[in-house]
């Protein structure tokens, strides 16, 4: 199931991004970077912000975060034993509807510059286009609105 997220959750968000194996942060350099539960909270109520969950069984697997303002995925993260059941790609729909329905023609995002991570392969059949280097030492993904 995919639903919103509230300040509910917080929690579990920060359970699944510190799980993950690939692209991992502790919660200290998630705050170095200002991700923390304050900043979290402030963008839940920020209409340029949607956060979605992926729940299994009643618990929080995997989340998305994406920016209108920035058009851009700011996050996409699944626990490890929930991997390749579909969460990735459920929460990066929803994202990518969002956002160009939030009316950009191109939507991006940034994600860790190692080409073997299951990441690059989901943004890939996603029909995300590599374009380049990013902050932090990541790269940087396009993906361009198509016609219906």
């Amino acid at each position: 199931m995919i639903r919103p997220a509230t300040a509910a959750d917080i929690a579990d968000l920060f359970r699944v991004r510190t799980s993950v194996r690939e692209n991992h942060l502790s919660i200290e350099q998630l705050e170095e970077r200002g991700v923390t539960s304050a900043s979290i909270t402030a963008t839940l109520s920020d209409d340029d912000w949607r956060t979605w969950v992926a729940e299994e069984n009643g618990t929080i697997c995997g989340f998305t975060m994406a920016s209108a303002k920035a058009g851009s995925v700011f996050a996409l993260f699944i626990s490890p034993e929930s991997e390749g059941r579909g969460y990735g790609s459920a929460l990066l729909s929803e994202a990518e509807r969002w956002l160009f329905e939030s009316g950009h023609e191109m939507i991006r995002l940034e994600t860790d510059k190692d080409p073997a991570t299951r990441a690059h392969r989901l943004y890939q059949r996603a029909g995300w286009v590599l374009v380049g280097p990013a902050d932090h030492g990541d790269v940087r993904y396009e993906k361009r609105r198509t016609s219906s």
